[in-house]
């Protein structure tokens, strides 16, 4: 009869434990999954602004020795879409809808953690990617300045760890304009993706 108690009581304990948050070594600033062998850091930066808005780390099992990202883009005649792909894992890192006349919307990553959450480096100093930067998606050859847009996010802690762990590579950008024809700049924001 004791054993068939302690059973329940144990049973009720273990029952009413919440294992959410046991066993995930996570980034407690940001709340990233930062075990993954493999991570990519996306960054968001408005068009108009060059305000930092945003970002996320994209997490993968399995690990590249090359960062390669394709894009599919459908050109709207009405309606469109941009989807970027990690090619060496066939695996999605952004996907966007593109309305003419109209605004369409980044349905992938479905959310970025705010500006708040990402802590600044304390110094005065000033990182550039050594290798630069590459045009991951720029369908109409527009002249662009990603140095703008890579000074809002440069001072942020999490871009200095993504460099100095992956130095030689070259920073991935692209654009996203989501709304075309009469479009809205207002309404378009830069992507940066670093690899660690």
């Amino acid at each position: 009869m004791k054993t068939k108690i302690s059973f329940l009581l144990l049973m009720a304990v273990l029952l009413g434990c919440d294992f959410a948050d046991v066993a995930v070594e996570t980034d407690f600033e940001t709340d990233f999954e930062m075990r993954a062998p493999n991570q990519v850091l996306m960054l968001t930066v408005d068009y108009t602004t060059n305000s930092f808005e945003g970002g996320t780390v994209l997490s993968f099992s399995t690990q590249t020795k090359n960062f390669t990202v394709t894009n599919r883009y459908v050109q709207p005649n009405d309606f469109g879409s941009v989807e970027l792909t990690y090619e060496e894992l066939g695996e999605k890192l952004f996907f966007g809808t593109i309305h003419w006349m109209g605004t369409g919307k980044m349905t992938f990553p479905e959310k970025l953690a705010s500006p708040e959450v990402f802590k600044r480096v304390t110094t005065q100093d000033y990182v550039m990617p050594t290798h630069g930067f590459e045009d991951i998606f720029n369908p109409n050859d527009l002249e662009l300045n990603y140095e703008k847009a890579w000074g809002a996010v440069q001072g942020l802690a999490i871009t200095r760890e993504f460099l100095k762990a992956n130095p030689n590579q070259k920073v991935k950008m692209f654009l996203y304009t989501p709304s075309v024809g009469v479009g809205n700049p207002e309404d378009w924001f830069w992507v940066i993706y670093l690899k660690r």
